[in-house]
């Protein structure tokens, strides 16, 4: 697919990841989660077998772990419950002093923040309704929230996998197994739950109770309070996102994350 960063080959055994020619830097996350996670959560992702980083196009060999994508399923209270536990689980997994030595993960607050001030004259003139009317909530929060500044200095440090798609939480009747790590690193879990929450995939389908999910997470005062502000900065990027002439994209789908992302606004 055009817009896909890898190829993915499911053998029996084994998954082989072949990114993209030169995303070196994709393949190299993926292949240092994965030995993060063998070494500190067992079980929980792939374990790692063998990497290429030479090739011009880097490959990452895996275990194939048993289980079916959540994503476009139903998210009963056990399945809810086995998702929060393995998002849980990733997050404390790594030791404090090996997390000192792992990059920030792409993708971050203040990147976000200026990648939409980048959109807004590509696609705000082509928007209308209720779409531009979110947007523009959406830009005025954007502008006295604070989001362009350095992460919050008083939230805790997680190792954060970059990815909230619910296709890669794999379900296999008893848990939860994560998958996918090119956009991994150092994070925080008000960051990674709104990524969850706020991507596109936990609503198109049978919807994921955001709600339900988070209050599953004992997070600190200071994780609280910067949750919702993580949660409208992911919504409004997938505004723009669905905003772009798109064939993904369904008819409609633009107007309901206006929608929603007016909701967060209130």
């Amino acid at each position: 697919m055009p817009w896909s960063t890898h190829a993915v080959d499911l053998r029996s055994d084994r998954v082989i990841k072949t990114f993209r020619p030169g995303s070196h830097a994709e393949c190299g996350r993926e292949w240092r989660a994965l030995g993060l996670l063998a070494a500190y959560a067992p079980g929980l992702a792939p374990v790692p077998h063998s990497v290429d980083l030479s090739a011009e196009e880097p490959v990452v060999v895996m275990e194939r772990v048993p289980g079916a994508p959540l994503r476009g399923r139903p998210l009963d209270d056990r399945r809810l419950r086995a998702l929060a536990a393995a998002v849980d689980e990733l997050y404390a997994a790594v030791p404090a002093d090996v997390l000192t030595g792992i990059p920030v993960r792409p993708g971050r607050q203040q990147r976000l923040a200026a990648q939409i001030r980048a959109w807004v004259p590509q696609v705000r003139p082509r928007a209308g309704g209720e779409v531009v009317e979110a947007m523009d909530r959406g830009l005025a929060w954007l502008s006295r929230s604070g989001m362009d500044r350095a992460d919050a200095p008083h939230v805790p440090v997680v190792f954060g996998p970059g990815d909230g798609n619910l296709a890669n939480y794999l379900w296999d009747g008893s848990r939860v197994r994560v998958v996918d790590f090119e956009d991994s690193g150092l994070s925080d879990r008000p960051f990674e739950l709104a990524e969850i929450t706020e991507h596109v995939g936990g609503w198109t389908g049978p919807p994921l109770d955001a709600e339900a999910f988070l209050d599953l997470f004992d997070l600190t005062p200071a994780e609280r309070a910067r949750l919702p502000e993580c949660r409208r900065l992911l919504a409004l990027v997938w505004l723009f996102l669905l905003s772009f002439d798109d064939p993904r994209n369904t008819p409609g789908t633009a107007e309901r994350q206006a929608a929603r992302l007016s909701g967060l606004l209130a």
